[in-house]
């Protein structure tokens, strides 16, 4: 399981422009049965790995985005 973290970076002019691009491309894409845990969270199964890296290198320009890997969840 990948955890992907990533923030919009931008100034305030472009910043809902980009927001709109970004979740407008993310519901065509493939991940868009991935689970998010907030806003900014998003759980991708390792299967999807490529094409996660491949769309949010489409916006790195833009996002500040970490991607962790991980065996288990635990929620509190």
């Amino acid at each position: 399981m990948l955890i992907y973290l990533y923030d919009i970076k931008t100034n305030l002019n472009e910043y809902n422009k980009i927001k709109r691009r970004f979740y407008y491309n993310l519901r065509k894409s493939n991940l868009k049965n991935c689970e998010y845990l907030t806003k900014s969270v998003l759980l991708v199964p390792e299967d999807l790995e490529h094409e996660a890296d491949i769309f949010f290198n489409k916006f790195i320009r833009y996002l500040e985005v970490y991607k962790l890997k991980v065996s288990e969840i635990l929620e509190f």
